[in-house]
């Protein structure tokens, strides 16, 4: 048995657990573990997790695979090679996708991997359950019950008796925990191990060292990242992450500054070419005589440059170099070793043959600004995804202030102290996930209806309600000790099976541990 774990130990073989981990596999024990994966270019991690599927298998065992979206879906279907699976996607069509899940229930094969659906899917005699990205959206249901990947494979685990892996580049706040409570070990490397494999990591504020040439200026890079681009054209493509799509997404007024909002509903406008007129976002009104309410001022500026607007000016600012995109409009699996300027919105990002030579990290305050309790730990999870893709010892400027904590943990390719610090904050805070949190959203007079039917258990806090966004709707927060969490989720189940009875006219929306709580 050591024998063939040794022949399967290219890449397990520099976690220091990595082995005893394959060994508990094959031994078919209900290991649990969370995953720092290594960076370095053309991702390694489908390869580990086909390992950890071959060990599993061996034991005679099935594997549930989720991964964010359909490239990574195509990255471990790749990896997994000629080992008998079903890659279950919303592309395939009903008829196609209800083929392949039949043949998981009826143990024609004993792997499925895909997106947030494949939890469920019915393996028999269920071994192990891998989670990639956890800290990604796309793992939580938007629809009722709104059910989040992690959450429905540690229940199947623990159900089953069968082994876990939750794996990413980056690490959530709510993997710490697992580890912190003793349910899960923590899979690391060394620090030596991290340098030798990760890439060069340089902050540049957003407005500092504005570039010394024409080039530069045009493309509002600092000169630094300008300098990191050009170096890396002359041995491969770089990658640019800009965290916003479309062209100009939100204008202002070029005078005072003010956002620049639509007469007929008070969306925000936007530009989707440098020739259109401006219209709004929400209702779809040209704005071609729009005027600022403050000043009177007809001009616009940019509040926002979108991933479109970046790629014109960076084509601008590197003439005779092809410029690819890759984002909603239509997302890249990979592209070739050699120079191209790929200009990439967060979670596009394609592989690179070989790795890319050197990636620029755009806006950093977009993302560390938004009102967001995961704001900080959702950007470090973004730019470390983006730079994974950096060959070993490749050079990554991040547009961010480089004393933010998120900054310096990118700097020190160091996730886990990050997340570590993350969680103590929140355990301060009595925030997700040391405590439960209901929100319940709806009109004012429907959410006091249902306060007034339930009684709640001991220690529950409500917080609220407070205006949700532009809306008519509130919001109000209910809190809850780890402990009284599913008797919070009992009485409020209760309240709204009451409300159903009644036939109440308005709908209050109840969702335990929402990702935007804020």
């Amino acid at each position: 048995m050591g024998e063939s774990v040794d022949l399967v130990s290219d890449y397990w073989g520099t976690y220091p657990a990595g082995l005893s981990f394959l060994v508990a596999l094959r031994e078919g024990r209900p290991v649990r573990a969370v995953w720092a994966a290594l960076p370095g270019g053309p991702p390694s991690w489908p390869g580990a997790v086909a390992e950890a599927v071959q060990q599993t298998m061996a034991a005679g065992r099935g594997v549930v695979i989720v991964v964010p979206d359909g490239k990574d879906v195509t990255l471990v279907s790749a990896a997994l090679g000629e080992t008998p699976h079903v890659a279950i996607t919303a592309d395939l069509g009903p008829a196609e996708r209800y083929r392949r899940w039949l043949k998981v229930l009826r143990g024609e094969v004993a792997v499925a991997v895909g997106n947030r659906a494949v939890a469920f899917a019915p393996v028999q005699n269920l071994g192990l359950a891998v989670l990639w990205d956890d800290g990604d959206d796309l793992h939580s249901e938007r629809l009722a019950p709104y059910p989040h990947a992690r959450e429905v494979l540690a229940t199947r685990v623990h159900a089953a008796g069968a082994a876990m892996l939750i794996g990413g580049y980056a690490r959530t706040a709510e993997g710490t925990r697992l580890i912190a409570t003793g349910w899960a070990k923590p899979l690391t490397v060394s620090r030596d191990e991290v340098r030798r494999w990760a890439p060069r990591v340089k902050p540049a504020g957003d407005d500092a060292e504005l570039g010394r040439d024409q080039a530069a200026r045009a493309a509002r890079l600092p000169s630094i990242a300008w300098r990191a681009l050009k170096a890396g054209l002359e041995s491969g493509p770089v990658l640019i992450q800009v965290p916003r799509r479309g062209y100009l997404p939100a204008l202002n007024c070029q005078n005072c500054r003010t956002r620049a909002h639509c007469s007929n509903c008070a969306g925000s406008l936007a530009l989707t070419n440098g020739h259109a007129a401006p219209y709004c976002r929400w209702c779809g009104r040209i704005a071609g005589d729009w005027r600022c309410h403050n000043c009177g001022s007809p001009r616009l500026r940019a509040a926002v440059v979108g991933a479109r607007r970046t790629a014109e000016e960076l084509g601008r600012a590197f003439p005779s170099t092809r410029v690819a995109t890759s984002g909603r409009d239509g997302v890249l699996a990979s592209v070739p070793d050699a120079p191209a300027l790929v200009v990439a919105t967060p979670g596009a990002e394609p592989v690179a043959e070989g790795g890319y030579a050197a990636a620029a990290l755009l806006d950093g305050w977009a993302m560390l600004s938004r009102p967001d309790l995961r704001a900080a730990e959702e950007a470090l999870r973004r730019w470390l995804n983006a730079a994974a893709l950096v060959r070993p010892g490749g050079e990554v400027v991040v547009l961010a202030d480089a004393g933010a904590p998120v900054t310096q943990a990118l700097v020190r390719w160091d996730p886990v102290t990050h997340a570590e610090r993350e969680l103590r904050d929140r355990a301060e805070l009595g925030f997700p996930p040391v405590t439960h949190v209901a929100t319940l959203t709806g009109s004012p007079s429907a959410i006091r209806e249902m306060l007034g039917l339930v009684t709640l258990p001991e220690g529950v806090e409500v917080l609220g309600p407070v205006p949700v966004g532009r809306t008519e709707e509130e919001r109000a927060v209910l809190r809850a000790p780890k402990s009284k969490g599913a008797e919070l989720a009992k009485v409020l189940k209760g309240a709204a099976g009451v409300r159903s009875a009644r036939k109440a006219a308005e709908v209050v929306r109840v969702d335990i541990d929402p990702l935007d709580l804020l």
